[in-house]
């Protein structure tokens, strides 16, 4: 007698776990909507006025990059209060990055769930695939030049120092950095067609490590420092 009572009740535990799970899933998708129509109102940073502040330290410190770097770090600590955004100060605070097969180093000067502003850059030069972002990327030129091609171009974009690259997100690009390029690299999800948060972008900047160059001690370090900036931005309600 007890086993059919064991058979019948089988079926009705399957479909209340799977019930359970799909409206799990479905308000998921139902917040991360609703947060994604909203999340104009925690970008700080304006694209104009960083292409402008990148232009000023062009002219503040010419043939200067470590002089640049620190007017635009300056520039910003000084426009933004710091219970409103947090701005990383440690300009020593450098890392390696290996993305798409190009290889720099990374200064993160801000990070949070919508928006990241990152110097990056290589005295030795580089190229690779841009990646399919899931945000909207402007490339600010502070020093040397950049090339770069979509698939069908036959010729090649060229920019130089005072220029931005601006890639929408979820297009791709082939880039190539010449020696000595440096850059200062916004980016936030703006679009209103995708989802456009910064931790979507993690897979991309985390592959080759993972699976080409194994330096763990990078990562490790791309990881903390990172977290710890996303973790000062939330704690002021920066999201």
């Amino acid at each position: 007698m007890p086993a059919p009572k064991r058979a019948s009740s089988e079926p009705q535990t399957f479909l209340t776990k799977w019930g359970l799970r799909t409206i799990i899933l479905l308000l998921l998708i139902w917040v991360g909507t609703w947060l994604d129509r909203i999340k104009e109102r925690w970008y700080v940073f304006d694209p104009s006025h960083l292409h402008q502040l990148a232009q000023a330290a062009i002219a503040s410190s010419p043939n200067d990059t470590a002089g640049m770097i620190q007017h635009i770090v300056s520039n910003l600590t000084r426009t933004y209060p710091s219970n409103q955004v947090k701005i990383n100060v440690d300009s020593s605070e450098w890392v390696f990055n290996n993305a798409g097969g190009a290889m720099g180093a990374l200064y993160i000067v801000h990070a949070s769930i919508t928006e990241y502003l990152f110097i990056f850059g290589t005295p030795l030069g580089t190229e690779g695939h841009s990646g399919i972002l899931s945000a909207d990327d402007y490339f600010h030129i502070l020093v040397g030049e950049q090339w770069a091609f979509s698939a069908g171009q036959l010729e090649m974009e060229r920019y130089t120092p005072g220029m931005v690259h601006y890639l929408p997100r979820a297009t791709a690009k082939q880039y190539k950095m010449h020696e000595g390029c440096f850059a200062l690299e916004y980016a936030r999800g703006e679009n209103e067609r995708y989802a456009g948060w910064i931790p979507l972008m993690v897979p991309f900047g985390l592959a080759d490590g993972l699976t080409s160059t194994l330096d763990f001690i990078t990562l490790y370090n791309t990881g903390r420092i990172t977290l710890r900036e996303m973790g000062r931005n939330l704690f002021i309600g920066k999201i």
